[in-house]
């Protein structure tokens, strides 16, 4: 399996089910203490510094199994006919401070319908992050809009909202900015360039669960903010995922389009489905396993920002590692990967898969996180499609492909290296595996060159 190319979906699989290394050696001190002599890295025939295993996700509540299965025997599996869903949504916008929550399918799903909901469609353009999971770019083609992306800002690994005015034209309708692993992107920046152009703004939220911008849910700043539940979430119910907002017509528009046009709430349009809609409903079953999972994730989430802080701390001043850096107003992240960038020059260099793999034979998982995905030919398959080309102006779309040119991204892929979240669910020591592993590696740089 190609490392550098990882989706999270696949990583955490491969961190769920995998062999982890071989019986563990003496610990590495600490940065300031350690040795010169460090011990044979593990990827050169020493022994590997972890041998336990790390926590596994998803985590099932045997006390769930009651609910879930009266709803099964039943046979009331869709909302239409069962209130489950419903209780789901409830809790999920109370959890949030939201007004309204309308679940979906998947994440995915949410996001276009926040999209079609907000007129959002042939012929318009789209800010978003190229440094992101490509289902933000999928939705915004398959709207039949020009996903436009502005650069990132490599140490926080979010949108850099200093690129997203050159980014602007007559046809942009909004902008997408993707809390990517769960860390905040910058809502003051961010909302003020939509409010100085008129645009607006969906939050893809799909990884951010609980983080906050100063004191405030991701998610619930913007137009409309979405979320996912899919089997790696910090909520996770297999597949499923959640539109929020707090314009109570709007959200009516959300319920309708996505329970196929069907009449809600405020609609004075004749006829029992007086909007053209899709079927994107969260089944009954589902909603019973996210009302379980639901009980978890507040102490989940204060245990992984302990844990990602602690962490920080430990490997921050190991040369060549650059941990992420949080806005002054994140007031909590969610941290569904813990990412930080390699500087290979500081470790001799070592390329970052050589130490990937390093780091994986001493018992730590890791991801090289996002690739340039807008350089694999996805671009050009759909700027050459039969929708693109009808929908645009040819000079457009010849300007596009020139304009797919982002350094800073280009150079974050090449060097961000991550932890899945279910890392920072264990105890202490668990980051100090981490950090004295990553440590023991750079004591050792010169054998792994």
């Amino acid at each position: 399996m190609n490392r550098e190319n990882l989706t999270r979906r696949n990583f955490l699989a491969t961190v769920s089910t995998g062999a982890i290394a071989a019986v563990a050696a003496s610990r590495v001190p600490s940065y300031a203490n350690v040795s010169k002599k460090a011990s044979k890295p593990a990827i050169l025939g020493g022994q590997a510094l972890r041998a336990k295993p790390f926590p596994g996700w998803p985590v099932w509540d045997k006390s769930a199994e009651e609910s879930v299965l009266a709803i099964l025997r039943s046979g009331n599996w869709y909302r239409g006919q069962g209130n489950t869903v419903t209780e789901f949504e409830a809790a999920y916008a109370k959890l949030l401070g939201a007004k309204r929550c309308v679940c979906t399918v998947n994440g995915t799903n949410a996001l276009l319908t926040a999209l079609h909901v907000l007129d959002i469609g042939v012929g318009d353009e789209v800010i978003v992050s190229p440094y992101t999971f490509i289902a933000t770019y999928n939705v915004v083609i398959n709207s039949c809009a020009l996903p436009v992306f502005a650069d990132t800002d490599p140490e926080t690994f979010q949108i850099n909202p200093d690129k997203i005015e050159e980014r602007i034209t007559e046809k942009t309708r909004a902008i997408l900015p993707v809390h990517i692993y769960g860390l905040p992107a910058n809502m003051d920046k961010i909302l003020a360039i939509a409010k100085k152009h008129n645009l607006v703004v969906i939050e893809d939220a799909c990884q951010a669960w609980l983080a906050e911008w100063r004191g405030k849910k991701v998610g619930t700043l913007g137009d409309l903010g979405c979320f996912s539940f899919q089997n790696s979430k910090h909520l996770p119910i297999g597949e499923g995922g959640a539109v929020v907002g707090n314009d109570e017509e709007l959200m009516d528009r959300v319920m309708s389009y996505h329970n196929c046009g069907r009449r809600f709430g405020t609609m004075n349009k004749p006829g029992s489905n007086p909007v053209v809609g899709n079927n994107r409903r969260m089944t009954e079953y589902q909603a019973a396993i996210g009302l379980s999972q639901i009980k978890r994730i507040e102490s989940d989430t204060q245990r992984r920002n302990e844990n990602a802080q602690y962490l920080t701390s430990r490997i921050k001043d190991i040369p060549g590692i650059v941990p992420h850096k949080l806005y002054e107003g994140v007031t909590r992240a969610a941290y569904h990967l813990y990412p930080f960038r390699y500087k290979k020059e500081q470790f001799n260099n070592v390329p970052k898969e050589k130490f990937m793999a390093a780091l994986q034979a001493e018992g730590i998982p890791c991801s090289g996180g996002y690739g340039p995905q807008y350089r694999d030919g996805l671009m050009e398959d759909f700027l050459t499609s039969k929708n693109f080309t009808r929908s645009f102006p040819k000079a457009r779309l010849d300007q596009y492909r020139k304009e797919l040119n982002y350094p800073a991204n280009d150079q974050l892929c090449q060097e961000a290296v991550c932890f899945t979240q279910n890392l920072l669910l264990g105890p202490k020591q668990d980051m100090d595996d981490i950090a004295d592993a990553i440590q023991k590696l750079y004591e050792n740089r010169d054998k792994l060159a």
